[in-house]
């Protein structure tokens, strides 16, 4: 990066014109008012600072990869609000403005431009809501008194009412139509116009128009750093910096810019959005970010390179995930649904990126929405679902290298979709990775000491305990009552000290935890496991059945056997995680 000659500000417009400078899509809308338009005029003709601006110099090979824009100069709150979108050739390079939009479109609107707002108590149907108002110069206007205040009067104003303010016998006012300072010669042409328009005799006004003409030809205010390198993502995390000011974008609202610029049939923006919305009111409730719908669009729709940089939204990119929107969204939607189904939700999904390879799967195979209760996929969801409990649980499987995984998961996917879901293939890939899904047993003890509420403990229990309709609410609880647990209770129970705070520290912990159904949580309250069980099944099989079914073992009648309880249930629970994990017995030293 490096700064550049500073121009002035007609150069400026003159490039503007001709399309040398332009704006990224990363850029927002034009968002100044009118009377900021007015300031800014007026900050240059008293000499203020103007600020530096950042270029980025596009090569011409660059050019037709991403979608640019113009600024906008007749602007119309209703009709024309937005930069009207560029075709550009690849004949030469162009500058796209990182930092400065705003502030050189209020110079184009206020130089060779005009504005229109919805004039207020006017429906916005009614056209004529909105005149066509120019930047106005009043050469006859008293200087402001402060600092604050505005110097030198500029104001939009439609022609008619100009002519009307500057004709008026007696007339205060004589508005110069600010636009023709760029065609006007300085000295000759100056003194010709104050000679013909009845100011020969006032020095200020020629004194204003010079001023004028000084800062729009003659002063160099347009000092700007100009970016050359042609890696996009760099240049996109520069233009996060320096627009950190105001609304902070971030790197997924940039690259989602990127894709609206290109998208020829549908708002990518609003697509997305409303995708989001959907997957996150699926069940109880998820929270999926923008940045995962647009990394799974990338990987459904089989792009290479599913890396989260700019490079990878390029138009080819972009027309083949909108080509594919529906199915992509459609299969999304289904793993989100899916997910719930496995009882999972905001509080309990531990890793977002795991319904990537669900949906490129559902998609795969055509799932439609009978595929989460047919009889017939039973088997393969119970599998599915066995794979993302695991990958959930298994520490270091989301985290770093995600993007690697992805391809690789594709792939697998992709090649052994037709026989149901391939879990051997998958694991087997992931292994390759460093991501292996075996577990060892100082692995099964960390699990043992999973704690109530906390991120992935809800995983667990459903791991170690199926069967459950999850698509119903169900809650951790445990099974001897926290509230049981408090001091006064505890020493009411005749435990000594060193029990009492084993039982504390033990109250939380996976083996005093176990799913249950929200009305039956509500239902159970602070009972013990040995008041309670006999009121839900009152039957002594289905008890039975429910006791062995959560290795609850022998219930005890009172608090004082808790700590027998929970050893003889953890060393049960820890039995069934080793099955279930298929964890190798340690070997002898």
């Amino acid at each position: 990066m490096s700064f550049q000659p500073a121009i002035s500000i007609a150069k400026a417009l003159e490039r503007v014109h001709k399309h040398e400078y332009v704006l990224p899509a990363i850029q927002r809308e034009f968002v100044w008012s009118t009377d900021q338009i007015c300031r800014l005029f007026d900050s240059l003709m008293r000499g203020y600072p103007f600020g530096s601006f950042l270029f980025w110099k596009v090569e011409k090979q660059n050019c037709a990869k991403y979608a640019f824009f113009d600024f906008v100069r007749e602007y119309h709150e209703r009709d024309a609000p937005h930069c009207p979108p560029l075709n550009l050739s690849q004949e030469s390079s162009v500058v796209a403005v990182l930092d400065g939009q705003q502030r050189l479109t209020a110079l184009n609107i206020g130089l060779r431009g005009s504005h229109a707002e919805k004039l207020l108590h006017k429906r916005k149907s009614n056209s004529n809501a909105y005149p066509k108002r120019q930047l106005f110069l009043d050469l006859r206007g008293k200087e402001g008194g402060d600092d604050l205040s505005l110097r030198y009067q500029f104001r939009f104003l439609t022609k008619e009412k100009a002519k009307e303010e500057s004709t008026a016998n007696g007339a205060e006012h004589h508005w110069f139509p600010v636009s023709d300072i760029l065609n006007m010669d300085r000295g000759k042409g100056i003194f010709t116009y104050v000679r013909t328009h009845g100011l020969a005799d006032n020095d200020a006004a020629y004194a204003a128009l010079d001023r004028l003409h000084e800062v729009v030809h003659q002063e160099t205010f347009i000092n700007f750093f100009e970016e050359e390198d042609q890696d996009l993502d760099r240049v996109l995390n520069i233009f996060i910096r320096v627009n950190s000011g105001g609304t902070v974008l971030s790197y997924a609202d940039l690259l989602l810019s990127i894709a609206t610029a290109q998208w020829k049939q549908q708002d990518a923006r609003e697509a997305v959005h409303r995708l989001v919305d959907e997957l996150n009111e699926t069940r109880f409730g998820f929270d999926f970010p923008k940045d995962l719908v647009l990394k799974a669009s990338l990987v459904l729709t089989d792009i290479p390179d599913v890396a989260f940089k700019v490079t990878n939204f390029n138009a080819q990119n972009m027309a083949k995930i909108e080509a594919h929107w529906e199915e992509l969204a459609s299969a999304l939607r289904h793993a989100a649904a899916l997910l719930g189904d496995f009882g999972f939700s905001a509080k309990t999904l531990t890793a977002n990126n795991v319904m990537i390879p669900v949906a490129y799967y559902l998609m795969k195979r055509g799932a439609t929405e009978s595929y989460r209760t047919s009889t017939t996929d039973a088997a393969d969801r119970e599998q599915l679902r066995l794979w993302v409990n695991r990958s959930l649980i298994k520490q270091g499987i989301w985290g770093s290298g995600l993007d690697t995984l992805l391809r690789a998961l594709r792939e697998a996917l992709a090649t052994n979709y037709q026989n149901g879901f391939p879990v051997a293939q998958l694991e087997a890939a992931m292994a390759l990775l460093g991501k292996s899904l075996r577990f060892e047993e100082d692995e099964v003890e960390a699990l043992l000491d999973m704690e109530y509420g906390k991120r992935g403990t809800f995983t667990v229990l459903t791991l170690l305990y199926p069967g459950h309709d999850l698509r119903n609410e169900f809650h951790e609880d445990h099974v001897f009552p926290r509230s049981l647990f408090r001091q006064q209770k505890l020493v009411a129970a005749g435990l000594s000290p060193a029990e009492i705070e084993d039982f504390k520290a033990s109250v939380d912990l996976l083996p005093n935890l176990q799913i249950l159904e929200g009305t039956a949580n509500i239902q159970k309250s602070a009972k013990l496991p040995a008041a309670w069980l006999p009121e839900q099944f009152p039957d002594a099989v289905s008890r039975n059945a429910y006791v062995a079914k959560h290795d609850l073992g022998t219930i005890p009648p009172d608090l004082k056997d808790f700590a027998a309880f929970f050893q003889a249930r953890r060393a049960r629970i820890a039995a069934r995680l080793k099955k279930l994990l298929d964890v190798k017995a340690s070997s002898p030293s």
